[in-house]
């Protein structure tokens, strides 16, 4: 097993942790979040003539393996885009297949579906929904502009940029947005799969998302802590 790395974020009022910086752990349900698995993007893209290594979707459950044992985590919870598109889960190749279904026989799991795969084409087993409400925190793959519950979603990758010594490093982020006094917090989880690229956290399209935020920060782990990044501006 790979170590993991666990950094606390509290966040709705119960107490989490940003694991690897790409999934969120709940103790309190023993439970796994992870956002935008895009499992066999790489076949995807082959079928397109454009010919990446075929193991994307290997290589991203083994993240998750790793996590869930770390954490002793019972359950996990996708927030959509599981595959890349609704044919996806039928290339599944035969190793990675194994492994998708030692994770959902070993796990309560919970399939939340996004825009890349609203049709799942197989079943591997779990339940699949479109939101769920845990705890007072909707789960859903999109944020929904104008939402003031608690709200945690995927969809956008984010991705925090920040210059150092003349250099520009991107590393994958996740972004919470603040509301008013009284009204709920919401967070957008990075993508959790090997071959996802990512969204400036600062776009337009992830303030719309969040809207109507009155503070957004980018969160990365830094030495088993948070560091947070104020989006007003470009970090530098």
């Amino acid at each position: 097993m790979v170590p993991v790395s666990f950094a606390p974020l509290p966040f709705a009022g119960h107490d989490m942790s940003l694991a690897d910086g790409r999934a969120l752990y709940w103790p309190a349900e023993r439970t796994v979040l992870v956002a935008d698995l895009h499992l066999e993007k790489g076949s995807w893209y082959a079928q397109r003539g454009q010919m990446l290594p075929p193991y994307d979707s290997r290589a991203t459950l083994e993240r998750l393996a790793d996590i869930v044992e770390a954490s002793g985590a019972r359950r996990v919870i996708t927030l959509g885009d599981n595959f890349h598109d609704d044919a996806g889960a039928l290339r599944l190749e035969p190793f990675a297949k194994g492994m998708l279904e030692g994770l959902i026989r070993s796990l309560d799991f919970v399939w939340i579906t996004g825009n890349h795969d609203e049709q799942m084409a197989r079943s591997f087993g779990g339940a699949v929904m479109q939101e769920l409400d845990l705890g007072g925190i909707v789960l859903r793959h999109e944020a929904r502009p104008g939402e003031l519950r608690h709200e945690l979603s995927g969809h956008f990758h984010p991705k925090l940029r920040v210059q150092v010594r003349n250099r520009v490093i991107a590393r994958p982020c996740a972004v919470i947005g603040r509301m008013a006094k009284g009204d709920g917090e919401r967070m957008i989880l990075p993508a959790f799969g090997a071959y996802t690229g990512g969204m400036d956290a600062a776009a337009p399209e992830i303030r719309a998302a969040l809207h109507p935020a009155k503070t957004l920060e980018a969160l990365v782990p830094a030495k088993g802590q948070i560091a947070r990044f104020g989006l007003s501006r470009t970090p530098a």
